[in-house]
């Protein structure tokens, strides 16, 4: 087996990028604390061809260096828009036809393994703060909840984990 070479990978370029088909999520950022985070989910959306990203709160826009340094470019690639309130960018994203989905712990949430994606359907996925979670008004908003099961000591994964593990889960079920 060899390494395949960065050139050898047949990655669009950003035009390409923004011109393609995309996958029919978006992702809603609600006051999102780590710039590390922030850029992560920037690069993970970037991988699997999301819509767009909404910065919402306290949660920081780029340009930004700490962003860059793990999003690596994926800001200019990625649409995004920042919103003050979160329950902004559900109304928008509402009205433009997606299906909102608070990952969190809530009663009545479906694990992460049991959601079934309808794929005539657009999603927009809310992960929330670091340590308080996704803001009680906007589970309400919501139309589900999505929990990633957990069997260990800690009660959450980290931010750009849990957006890892959920935006491929619907990428795979919408592509695969």
């Amino acid at each position: 087996m060899r390494k395949l070479k960065n050139e050898e990978l047949g990655r669009l370029t950003i035009e390409e990028y923004k011109q393609s088909n995309k996958t029919p999520i978006a992702i809603i950022l609600d006051n999102i604390r780590s710039l590390n985070n922030i850029g992560s989910v920037f690069r993970t959306g970037d991988g699997l061809c999301i819509e767009q990203i909404y910065l919402c709160g306290i949660t920081a826009t780029p340009p930004n260096k700490d962003i860059h340094k793990t999003a690596l470019g994926a800001t200019e690639s990625v649409t995004w828009k920042y919103k003050k309130d979160t329950l902004d960018a559900i109304k928008q994203l509402k009205s433009e036809g997606y299906t909102i989905v608070s990952v969190e712990q809530a009663e009545g949430s479906i694990m992460l393994q049991n959601f079934k994606v309808k794929v005539e359907e657009k999603y927009a996925l809310v992960f929330g703060h670091e340590v308080k979670g996704v803001a009680q008004n906007v589970v309400d908003a919501s139309d589900y909840c999505l929990e990633i099961p957990q069997f260990g000591t800690k009660h959450s994964f980290n931010i750009s984990v849990s957006a890892g593990m959920v935006m491929w889960e619907l990428f795979r079920q919408m592509r695969y």
